[in-house]
């Protein structure tokens, strides 16, 4: 056993400088060495109760892998890891463990918690740079299935299945899977190969992903049952953008973050060699105080444009993560709070400002967080050529129109059994952002993994 670390504090992860970073794509966090990650792994007290594998949503076991890399077994790690993961160098880099695993651990008590998401982190990447592909195709099982969407849920579904030796095939809509992976999550914190070599393990174990096939348009949940697929799960995400409904949305230079961030990272705008139209402002506004707005934010900032984030609670109500915060105010992203948009200006049809009011805390909403209000004559103008909306989004209609049978709520989310994930048709689960809205990505990942077990058990019987 590795001496213990009695530190209050995380081994400091490596960076790179925010003026530099500010002005490239490159992945901002540069992850531990293999000595940060053994001297940061002996801070696990190894707690018998084990309070942080109840905050993962997968159910990773987070300390038996910890105790593996503080002994340097790196590759036992990850074999401890991908039990229950399938995507742990997107997890590592993404999840919000600080709200979930983390915030659990009784190191956090009177310190800082062991930084679980860094050493799953580096543990994925150690991985795929020293490990052979250990995927091995299992025997099949005789039983088909179909998976709506090639994103966290999708594929963490799709995976499970395929230990199990279903024959799965899953139906993405855009060109490239990985859904909010590929397309949401800039690169700077996820690198796309990244993604590309989690979907490459999928597949050698027998996943088959078709691309440019959008369910409820190319083909029908119905037309899929009749192909011979036995079960169907819909994990087709929520990228319908939200807007406010204030006078100039309609003006040119206002975009959703959504498909602002597309341009940028699925279709390359980034990049010279690719001629990506996107909207290059000088001055951009983003409205919006969630992962999703700083990512705008930043992705922004790095072509080029002054950017100011105007959100309408205080620093402390934003749902983003506090290490995107900080991150985007170092590379000089400026925020406007307690203020909302109320009109977009605009000379001829091109947007020039937007005039926001004042706002001030009250009772606390349904969210639990305390409700803005307005500040009656506090209105003024921010000088703007471009405005981002990332104020959220929802599940795209078109899969519960086209599939009879499945019932909604009133923001258009499926609504399945949350014990079995499956909806109102019998044999159709659903799982991730259709579900929930917009949520986090190892939340879908759960939900699809649930489901994948509900999915066998009503195909294959229980198992052991």
């Amino acid at each position: 056993m590795s001496e213990r670390n009695l530190s209050a504090v995380k081994v400091e992860m490596p960076v790179q400088d925010p003026q530099v970073r500010a002005q490239n794509f490159e992945e901002v966090a540069l992850g531990y060495t293999p000595e940060m990650a053994r001297e940061e792994a002996a801070r696990c007290l190894q707690c018998r109760h084990r309070p942080c594998v109840s905050g993962c949503p997968v159910g990773v076991r987070i300390p038996d892998f910890i105790a593996r890399v503080a002994e340097g077994d790196f590759a036992g790690a990850y074999r401890v890891i991908r039990e229950n993961n399938a995507l742990p160098a997107v997890c590592g880099r993404v999840c919000p463990q600080e709200s979930q695993c983390e915030s659990k651990c009784v190191r956090g008590i009177k310190g800082e918690p062991v930084a679980i998401g860094r050493l799953e982190r580096f543990v994925a990447d150690w991985a795929r740079e020293h490990l052979p592909a250990e995927e091995v195709r299992p025997e099949p099982n005789g039983h088909k299935v179909a998976v709506v969407g090639a994103g966290p849920s999708g594929l963490t579904c799709a995976g499970e299945l395929a230990k199990l030796g279903y024959a799965v095939t899953v139906f993405e809509a855009l060109h490239t899977p990985g859904g909010v992976l590929s397309y949401g999550i800039p690169e700077f914190r996820l690198p796309k190969y990244i993604v590309h070599k989690e979907v490459e393990g999928l597949e050698r174990l027998g996943v088959h992903i078709l691309t440019d096939t959008v369910i409820g348009r190319t083909e029908s949940v119905d037309e899929l049952m009749a192909q011979g697929f036995e079960a169907v799960f819909i994990g087709s995400g929520a990228g319908l953008p939200r807007f406010m409904g204030i006078d100039g949305e309609e003006l040119g230079g206002v975009v959703s973050a959504n498909e602002y961030l597309t341009r940028v990272n699925l279709m390359k705008a980034y990049k010279d060699e690719y001629d990506t139209p996107i909207r290059r402002g000088k001055k951009v506004i983003v409205v919006g105080g969630g992962n999703v707005a700083m990512d705008a934010a930043r992705c922004a900032k790095r072509l080029g444009a002054e950017v100011t984030v105007v959100y309408r609670r205080s620093e402390e109500e934003m749902p983003a993560r506090r290490e995107e915060i900080h991150h985007a105010k170092e590379e000089g992203v400026a925020f406007r709070l307690l203020c909302n948009p109320v009109k977009i200006e605009g000379a001829g049809s091109l947007v020039t400002g937007v005039t926001c009011i004042e706002m001030q805390l009250g009772e606390p909403d349904a969210s639990g967080r305390r409700r803005p209000e307005p500040v009656a004559g506090s209105e003024f103008t921010l000088e703007a050529d471009t405005v981002i909306m990332a104020l959220g989004t929802s599940p795209n209609p078109l899969l519960h129109r086209t599939t009879p049978g499945l019932s909604t709520d009133r923001h258009g989310c499926i609504i399945v059994d949350e014990a079995t994930m499956e909806t109102a048709r019998e044999k159709v689960y659903a799982g991730g952002d259709a579900v929930t809205g917009a949520a986090t990505v190892i939340l879908a990942m759960g939900a699809g993994k649930k489901a994948a077990a509900a999915i066998d058990a009503a195909l294959s019987g229980p198992r052991d």
